[in-house]
């Protein structure tokens, strides 16, 4: 039978869980909505990152947006790479029965979260994949041909 689709309802809204579209706010509640780009990586970099607030890891799908409903209060945010290392973070106040959204883009240079009104509230931001690469190849570069050039110009000396 075809009918009309009825909207998709979560179900009891559970804190600390990443849900894909707007939910209801339970009293005493706050809701981080955040986002997350693919970033300039081949893989993209929100597919392989954990997103943890408090500690406490919230499963999320990847590239999008997501609601995820926490107590009021103030909450530390951060994004870890999959060995749980901080790649992103920041700390906010959620105040009950309200939105606060978090943008957080993984870039070619540094990795930054962004509000709602496009401030960078970044308390921490690593540099990415590709600016560590820039610095630690040529430091290997020049150890290992350095180190080479060091040990041939000795074995060669009377």
């Amino acid at each position: 039978m075809i009918g009309r689709m009825q909207p998709f309802h979560p179900g009891p809204v559970m804190p600390y869980t990443a849900y894909p579209m707007p939910v209801p706010v339970p009293e005493g509640h706050g809701v981080l909505v955040v986002s997350f780009n693919r970033g300039p990586y081949i893989v993209s970099a929100a597919s392989t990152s954990k997103l943890k607030v408090d500690g406490r890891q919230v499963p999320f799908a990847g590239e999008g947006t997501y609601h995820v409903v926490v107590p009021a209060g103030p909450h530390e945010v951060k994004v870890t790479d999959p060995f749980g290392m901080p790649m992103i973070k920041t700390r906010l106040t959620v105040h009950p029965g309200a939105g606060h959204q978090l943008a957080f883009r993984f870039g070619g240079w540094r990795n930054r979260v962004h509000d709602g009104q496009g401030t960078d509230v970044t308390t921490f931001g690593m540099w990415s994949n590709y600016a560590i690469m820039l610095v630690v190849l040529p430091a290997i570069l020049l150890i290992c041909c350095g180190g080479s050039a060091l040990l041939a110009s000795l074995s060669t000396s009377p």
